[in-house]
């Protein structure tokens, strides 16, 4: 009995302290895993964090952003070995600063030189017989162009016949006049009459020569003029410069005077190229502005000249103001009433970087340089192209000046960028 008894307060001993170990457990104290491994429970926080967020340095490191994965297409950079670079003909540049003037776009036409643009009539009144030039030909100075058959110059010409004719026979009748008074035969009165009547028809052959000249026949040609035989009917229109008919109004048979306009020869070796500047343009171009004339027809051309006028009057309707180049028209490229593009080079100057033509790439709509950031690495720069000034471009922004681009093989390294994911 004393055994059992023994056995039984022990029982109970131990049975006390499992229930203290589970007070312990229940109350936070500590906790057990699956393989009842104590585990401390955690220290409470010195803080008070909002729920569901960690605190302090127990936070979880940040997500990459979208450039660094790839969403930026500047960010992405291209890596080459150096046999790559030297197989795609890669050739570095370094850009360099510089300085542009504003440049003016204007839509313009083409006019002919009015100092080189004539029309052409006729001298004397009368009828045309005979055409012998056609739109759109080139004729050489004092051409003939037409025929004309003129009553109006046989009168002059008989007028000039019939007034020579006169002063010999006067001449005759003062020499006759002078030895009678000589001898006593003749009075004075008399000789200073003949003397008066000689002189007034020496006016009149004068006058009547002048004429001939006027209505086109050269003076040594009118001095061979003595009889009817002599007489010429027929005036031959003639072109004044060289240059190519624009206008024909003359066709046989048409009745003309001297203000008919005939036809209309154009000096196009140099043409006017004429815009529009407005208002608010007034102030960045004057006379002497540098000018470049460019045109859809011709891609490839590219035609130079200055201001030379700008209309002092603006015009009502459109607030604008004339302005006029005069160019150089080589081969005649540049057709009357032509459209082309008038880039004027304005008065104040900015900085910008300079980079080969060859080195601007488009992309859909983006225009983009390639830049080597390191020795075989290569980046997508997206810039704003300017003015083009002989085989550089100007970049108004998207690069610095000491950038190294590349200025050949940029085609390559195109393609190499849009293969990567």
């Amino acid at each position: 009995m004393r055994v059992s008894l023994a056995a039984l307060l022990v029982a109970v001993a131990i049975g006390g302290a499992g229930v203290a170990c589970s007070r312990d457990r229940d109350s936070g104290l500590g906790t057990r895993d699956s393989k009842d491994t104590a585990v401390p429970a955690p220290a409470p926080s010195a803080g008070h964090d909002h729920a569901g967020m960690p605190s302090g340095s127990e936070s979880p490191p940040a997500r990459r952003s979208s450039e660094s994965e790839g969403g930026n297409p500047e960010s992405r950079e291209i890596v080459l070995t150096p046999d790559m670079i030297q197989r795609a003909g890669i050739r570095i540049v370094e850009a360099k600063k510089g300085t542009a003037t504003t440049r003016l776009h204007l839509p313009g036409v083409v006019q002919p030189n009015a100092y080189k643009n004539i029309d052409v009539t006729s001298l004397v009144a009368g009828r045309i017989t005979q055409v012998r030039a056609e739109l759109g030909q080139r004729v050489m100075q004092n051409e003939v162009l037409a025929t004309v058959y003129s009553p109006e110059l046989a009168d002059a010409q008989t007028a000039f016949i019939a007034a020579r004719s006169q002063l010999a026979a006067h001449d005759l009748a003062l020499a006759r006049t002078q030895r009678l008074f000589a001898i006593g035969a003749a009075s004075r009165q008399e000789l200073e009459k003949m003397d008066a009547e000689k002189a007034d028809m020496t006016r009149a052959v004068e006058t009547a020569r002048a004429k001939l000249v006027l209505l086109g026949i050269p003076e040594d040609k009118a001095q061979r003029i003595a009889s009817p035989a002599d007489v010429i009917t027929t005036f031959d229109v003639k072109a004044p410069i060289v240059g190519v008919i624009t206008k024909r109004s003359a066709n046989p048979g048409l009745n003309i005077d001297p203000a008919t306009p005939l036809f209309t020869v154009t000096d196009l070796s140099t043409v006017w190229v004429v815009a529009d500047l407005y208002e608010r343009d007034f102030a960045s171009v004057g006379v002497g502005s540098p000018v470049t004339i460019t045109t859809a027809a011709y891609p490839a051309l590219e035609l130079r000249g200055r201001l030379n006028y700008i209309d002092p009057q603006v015009q009502a309707e459109t607030r604008t103001a004339k302005l006029r180049a005069e160019v150089a028209n080589g081969n005649e490229r540049l057709r009357l009433g032509m459209f082309v593009d008038v880039s004027i080079a304005g008065r104040s100057a900015r900085s910008v970087v300079m980079v080969p033509k060859t080195a601007v790439q488009t992309m859909g709509t983006q225009s983009v340089v390639f830049v080597s950031t390191a020795p075989g690495r290569f980046a997508q720069r997206n810039v704003t192209p300017g003015d083009t000034m002989g085989n550089d471009v100007a970049i108004s922004s998207g690069l610095d000046a000491g950038d190294m681009v590349v200025a050949e093989g940029a085609f390559f390294l195109r393609a190499e960028r849009e293969r990567l994911p």
